[in-house]
């Protein structure tokens, strides 16, 4: 069976971060621990290792994984427009359980599935997943379980739904502890998406399409209720799919639980994304 690597202990986790490393560049998967739930990661630029993924978890291309990145700098080189509401909300609430869903730049050379010209980001409040990204650069990242299936919030968990598809498992302990379980489901600490695609400066609401760990009244204190749908509306836009368990990640990276062996500064600003986005179609490659 796959082994599991304790970060916890520093042998271990030198070397799961070192297999790991690997294996993402190889388009193998990944499990990462990150502060809401335990996530299956995957190249974003590898259209074979995100197929993978969502074969690993039994999705189909019109749930497409959402995309953890290294820190804010990256979130404009791969959406084309980050309105001024959104900027808020993820430096207040970046790194952790917030993904946005914003228009993904088009010279970005991926295939996530049927995104329909978006793509939800997350930055995770995770000190393994940070270092990961650092070097990794941004990655395609749902929740490790198989759908249908309760998310992981261990790699115990995770490796009993997902086996021998994944090639590396990083423990980084319990997942979510930092967080009160207020999303749709009992138990469920997945992170909040808002999404922003229809929101412009001349108008438009941004839409809460998952309840999660971020509650709407701390969304609003930072954005003002009169800029989001209301809470009876908050359904995902037919154009807007998003994968009812994901993760951004994920989502999505100063971190409030960073695991005791793993020492080093990670820092957030990583440039790691730009180097995939071409400049013919202007993304912002100093910025990322």
């Amino acid at each position: 069976m796959t082994s599991i690597y304790d970060c916890s202990v520093d042998s271990q986790l030198l070397t799961g971060m070192r297999l790991a490393r690997g294996a993402i560049s190889r388009g193998e998967l990944v499990v990462i621990p990150t502060d809401t739930v335990y996530g299956v990661a995957a190249d974003a630029f590898d259209p074979k290792a995100v197929e993978r993924l969502l074969h690993a978890k039994g999705r189909e291309r019109t749930s497409p994984p959402p995309v953890l990145i290294p820190g804010i700098p990256t979130l404009d080189a791969l959406a084309t427009e980050v309105p001024e509401p959104v900027r808020r909300l993820v430096a207040e609430f970046w790194p952790g359980g917030l993904t946005v869903i914003l228009h993904a730049q088009p010279s970005l050379q991926w295939d996530l599935g049927e995104t329909r010209g978006t793509v939800a980001l997350r930055m995770p409040a995770n000190q393994i997943a940070l270092e990961l990204l650092s070097e990794t650069g941004p990655l395609a990242v749902s929740s490790a379980n198989l759908s249908g299936q309760p998310s992981a919030t261990t790699a115990v968990d995770a490796q009993a739904m997902l086996g021998e598809s994944v090639e590396v498992y990083l423990d980084g302990g319990p997942a979510g502890e930092e967080y009160e379980a207020i999303g749709e489901r009992p138990g469920d600490t997945s992170s909040t998406i808002v999404d922003a695609t229809s929101f412009t400066g001349e108008g438009g609401l941004l839409r809460i399409v998952r309840a999660g760990v971020i509650s709407r009244e701390r969304i609003a204190a930072v954005v003002g209720e009169e800029l989001l749908a209301p809470a009876d509306g908050e359904e995902a836009a037919e154009t807007v799919p998003v994968a009812p368990e994901d993760e951004a990640i994920a989502v999505e990276d100063a971190a409030p639980e960073a695991p005791a062996a793993s020492e080093a500064p990670v820092a957030p600003e990583a440039p790691a994304a730009s180097a995939r986005a071409t400049a013919d179609d202007g993304a912002d490659a100093a910025a990322s």
